[in-house]
């Protein structure tokens, strides 16, 4: 136990250099992490660091503090209704790059968690590293049967660094609260709670394969697009072997050789079928994720990131897309601010203002010649400014989408959306009106409103004794009602301690005019009446200068970028 936490605070320290090394030291100083470690080191901040904009410094940072706080990067990257667009574009060209570890590890760390020997398990592991990261490794491999897969292994000790970095990162956001101004939105407790669950299930390869499982059953009847096939006898939670799809990415396909147009509306179709039909889509669908291959099939990777919408999600995002084609602002505002969770109360008039502007910016004549990109993040950024939290599920779609939508451009830039997506979108619409399906909206508004009226006679019933018994309630909550209360508990507080302070000195005055109890000729209990209140009445002074009056950091003041 003591050596972690020399570890943690030794750790601790490590992030205060770097943070201070890349033009954070004032968020540093005043979070008080040199106070909690004794003594404060004078650190330089770095030429380039003096140069870039804070996006590109935050990005630095994480880069340098390791594995941990690269993934955290690459996280919030997904998460653009945490952070502004400049911070989500730098944080998303995150590599995470590690060295190589030796074929002599891997084996050992396959044996490790599947508890076999290698050479029952494979015929040949290839030395090359598919890939190397900062939590796994990816080989080439066969089975005993002569399959070739892909296997993605562990590192060695990565979950004892990470689980440590966590619980440092946890102490760093209790730290960063008490002097972080903004609250809700930028909550830093949030965020590493949030990192922490997403990590851990990163770290646990069993999550992944049952994505992968989930992927497989809702594509089986798709055979333009091929799932790797998860190998569940030579997979655990630290190991993960997978059917190995031969292809080659589409960021560096010979497009020549294939039907551009064809590949643009399989993954558009796909698209939309893992939105509107499955209600699981890809998280990360980026160039490297997806493979071409023989005969223009297509091959998705990498399943560590999942969205999932209910069906109640699918129909607010039919809404939602209706009403930007209509440049409804209104509606939009309405539906934003329903399926989020506001921070306190907004003004949706302005809100709607701001949306209208956005709308009429981005949107031209033809829904074709829309920039969804821009579209997407100002809107977020909108609900940012105006303390509107948006689901993860959402946030994480509208990357999915913007990645989406930077593919079908380079493959085929008049890819008519419209055409692929009015399909679904009318039988999402046409279900919720339909009587005779269960998940129908309509179904469900007349099952709710019989027991509207089945509940509203006992209801009113219940009131109603209620106020003949005089036992009727009304809470009302204010904020202006709860800092009055908090004030007045303040002054009773001071009241008290005043009081005290008083008959203290009143105390001592009758001790120190007596001549009992004296040591060395002065009056003990008078003396130590006289220093007690005088503690109490500094206590109390001190309080009623400086309380409330320290100013905490405003965050969005490092997010804005340097002229």
């Amino acid at each position: 136990m003591i050596r972690e936490a020399f570890q943690d605070l030794n750790r601790l320290r490590q992030i205060a250099v770097i943070a201070a090394r890349h033009g954070f030291g004032e968020l540093a100083d005043r979070s008080g992490i040199w106070k909690k470690l004794g003594r404060r080191e004078a650190v330089e901040v770095s030429p380039e660091a003096r140069r870039a904009s804070a996006a590109k410094r935050f990005r630095m940072l994480l880069n340098d503090l390791g594995p941990t706080f690269v993934k955290l990067g690459q996280i919030l990257s997904t998460r653009a209704d945490l952070l502004p667009a400049e911070m989500v574009e730098e944080l998303a060209v995150l590599q995470d790059r590690a060295e190589p570890i030796p074929l002599e590890v891997v084996r050992a760390q396959i044996e490790a968690g599947l508890g076999r020997k290698v050479g029952e398990l494979f015929r040949h592991i290839d030395p090359e590293p598919l890939a190397a990261a900062s939590i796994a490794q990816v080989h080439r491999a066969e089975t005993l049967e002569g399959e070739r897969v892909v296997v993605k292994v562990q590192r060695p000790g990565i979950g004892e660094r990470i689980r440590a970095d966590i619980s440092v990162l946890h102490s760093l956001a209790r730290m960063l609260e008490a002097v972080v101004e903004e609250t809700g939105i930028y909550t830093p407790s949030g965020i590493v709670e949030e990192f922490d669950r997403a990590i851990h299930e990163e770290l646990d390869f069993l999550n992944e394969a049952v994505n992968i499982r989930a992927f497989q059953a809702t594509h089986a009847q798709r055979p333009q697009v091929r799932i790797p096939r998860v190998f569940d006898a030579l997979s655990g939670r630290t190991v993960l072997t997978l059917e190995l799809l031969e292809g080659v990415k589409i960021s560096q396909a010979d497009l020549s050789r294939f039907d551009r147009k064809a590949l643009a509306h399989t993954i558009l179709e796909d698209s939309f079928k893992q939105l509107f039909e499955d209600g699981l889509f890809h998280g990360d669908p980026h160039p490297g994720n997806i493979l071409v291959m023989e005969g223009g099939i297509l091959g998705l990777l990498d399943f560590g990131t999942v969205g999932r919408l209910t069906h109640a999600m699918q129909e607010t995002l039919i809404s939602l897309c209706l009403a930007v084609a209509l440049k409804d602002s209104d509606s939009v505002a309405r539906i934003l601010y329903r399926m989020g969770a506001p921070e306190g109360r907004a003004n949706l008039m302005r809100f709607r203002t701001d949306i209208e502007a956005i709308l009429y910016r981005y949107l031209p004549t033809t829904l074709g010649q829309v920039n969804a990109e821009n579209l997407l993040r100002d809107l977020l950024d909108l609900a940012v400014k105006y303390r509107i939290r948006i689901p993860k599920e959402y946030a994480l779609l509208s990357r999915a989408s913007i990645a989406t939508e930077g593919i079908l451009r380079s493959l085929y830039p008049d890819m008519n959306v419209t055409e692929v997506a009015l399909p679904y979108a009318k039988r999402l619409l046409a279900d919720r009106y339909d009587p005779s399906h269960l998940q129908g909206g309509m179904m469900r508004t007349l099952l709710r409103l019989q027991a509207f009226a089945d509940e509203l006679p006992v209801q009113l019933s219940q009131v109603l004794m209620d106020l003949e018994a005089g036992k009727f309630r009304v809470n009302i909550r204010s904020d202006q009602l709860q800092q009055l209360t908090q004030a007045l508990r303040a002054a009773a507080l001071v009241a008290f301690l005043g009081l005290c302070a008083s008959g203290l000195i009143v105390g001592a005055f009758i001790s120190l005019s007596q001549t009992p109890g004296t040591v060395g000729g002065l009056a003990v209990l008078g003396w130590v009446g006289v220093v007690s209140s005088a503690m109490l009445v500094g206590a109390v002074f001190s309080w009623y200068l400086f309380a409330g009056r320290v100013k905490k950091v405003r965050l969005s003041r490092w997010l804005k970028p340097r002229r």
